[in-house]
């Protein structure tokens, strides 16, 4: 488009004509350049991304969905996700909205029947944000446990009095408390105590220490092959609740976004074993929290490759790594860090073995 100026005959004003002239061009375009690109309105439909139980497996512990996106919190609800069984049969209970892992998921208030099909339904009343709601109904089944599938503890032998074991290595930077013993082979470098401080034996290349490890390849072992009854679980956990039972991820777990609770529900030799086939995390500032009689002396991690706590956070139970385990600045545990091949790495930790 060509630009008219008028101004330019006038004396002295060529500096002011071109700038005239500059920005008469620059709005001769659309009101849209003047006021800046509207903002495109959000008109994707939210879908679901994952649910737990999966559609048409067997067990399950906790009922939730995880959509593509953040959902309208009035949208989630007992009337929008539903859950039958058996057949058409309505099953009451709570439904909830972890915001920010975009996570539904549904309680019942009373224990489902063992070994019967259920049906979950998220309906198209469920919206995102923007007022869109889901294209279908979003329906899956699952089969609940059998009766009997109580989880024996594992069985640690000589391992189980040690706080730390490892491979290759254990190193400490800072206060690090260990309350319990400390094992490596066959490995040889064991620093940072003091200013460390270990309340309990010490064996470095020695023959307790290599028997420790001969029982820790037994006990992971033997946590890596139960297949009584497994509750397929994936990415994070935070923010859930879970009974006790066999939980089994084939991929890597973590613990970010919301702590996790375990529920014993009353039974004190209530045994949690989870089998992770790769990593597990814990981000910064992360729980463990242990309800209805739960006890860490009873919860197994059993890791394929590493391990890592994020910094100040507070973690349960055994962990029997493959490889490596890390715990950041400041986390706690109570229970074991027990790396089968490589080494364990402390900074200001405090680990203390469970009471049985």
């Amino acid at each position: 488009m060509r630009c008219i100026n008028p101004f330019t005959r006038l004396p002295g004003a060529a500096a002011v004509a071109v700038l005239c002239c500059t920005a008469f061009v620059a709005g001769c375009g659309s009101d849209e350049n003047v006021a800046g690109p509207n903002p495109t309105p959000d008109t994707t439909a939210p879908t679901v991304l994952s649910t737990n139980p999966i559609n048409g497996s067997t067990g399950v512990a906790v009922i939730n969905v995880t959509f593509s996106e953040p959902m309208a919190s009035a949208s989630v609800s007992d009337v929008s996700f539903t859950l039958t069984g058996p057949g058409l049969t309505p099953v009451a209970g709570v439904v909830t909205y972890d915001a920010p892992n975009n996570r539904a998921s549904f309680v019942p208030s009373s224990a489902l029947t063992a070994a019967t099909s259920y049906k979950a339904t998220i309906m198209t009343a469920v919206k995102d944000r923007a007022g869109n709601a889901l294209a279908n109904n979003y329906v899956w089944d699952f089969v609940t446990n059998l009766a009997s599938t109580i989880q024996p503890p594992e069985v640690l032998a000589s391992s189980g009095g040690f706080a730390v074991l490892a491979g290759a290595s254990i190193t400490s930077t800072g206060m690090t408390r260990i309350i319990g013993g400390v094992g490596l082979s066959p490995g040889t470098s064991l620093t940072g105590f003091p200013p460390g401080i270990i309340v309990g034996t010490k064996h470095v290349a020695d023959p307790a220490a290599a028997q420790a490890k001969l029982d820790l390849t037994t006990a992971y072992n033997g946590s890596a092959g139960r297949t009584l009854s497994p509750v397929s679980v994936a990415g994070n956990i935070g923010g859930m609740t879970l009974p006790p039972g066999l939980y089994k991820s084939t991929s890597s777990l973590e613990i970010s976004s919301g702590d996790l609770t375990l529920d014993g529900m009353g039974n004190a030799n209530a045994v949690w074993v989870f089998q992770i086939a790769s990593t597990l995390t814990t981000t910064s500032g992360r729980k463990v929290i242990l309800a209805g009689g739960a006890k860490a002396s009873n919860i197994f991690w059993q890791v394929g490759t590493s391990a890592t706590l994020g910094t100040t956070s507070v973690f349960k139970g055994t962990i029997m790594a493959d490889q490596s385990i890390t715990m950041n600045t400041g986390a706690t545990l109570e229970g074991r860090v027990l790396a089968r091949t490589a080494s364990v790495t402390l900074n200001g930790n405090t680990i203390v073995v469970p009471a049985i």
